[in-house]
């Protein structure tokens, strides 16, 4: 799966948890937390989404250091099976 495949997935997830984003330009550098209408828990809802999604676990200590769309991203890529 590619990064850009990722990005889109995730955004996918917010805009199912929040449709009201559905018009919000998420780019990789948004800030989830703070340039968006997410609060915390919706932050763990979508969290909690993508990790049934991608069959990935993110440990809790690890989300408190996801703040943009690119982390996320990141932390999910990483924790991918290799091709």
């Amino acid at each position: 799966m590619t990064r850009t495949e990722i990005i889109e997935k995730i955004k996918g997830v917010i805009f199912d948890c929040f449709p009201e984003m559905t018009d919000a330009d998420l780019a990789e550098d948004t800030v989830i937390n703070t340039e968006t209408a997410i609060d915390s828990m919706g932050f763990v809802l979508i969290i909690c989404k993508l990790e049934a999604l991608f069959d990935v676990r993110i440990p809790e200590r690890q989300w408190q250091k996801l703040s943009t769309l690119g982390d996320v991203a990141d932390s999910i890529e990483k924790r991918l099976p290799k091709a």
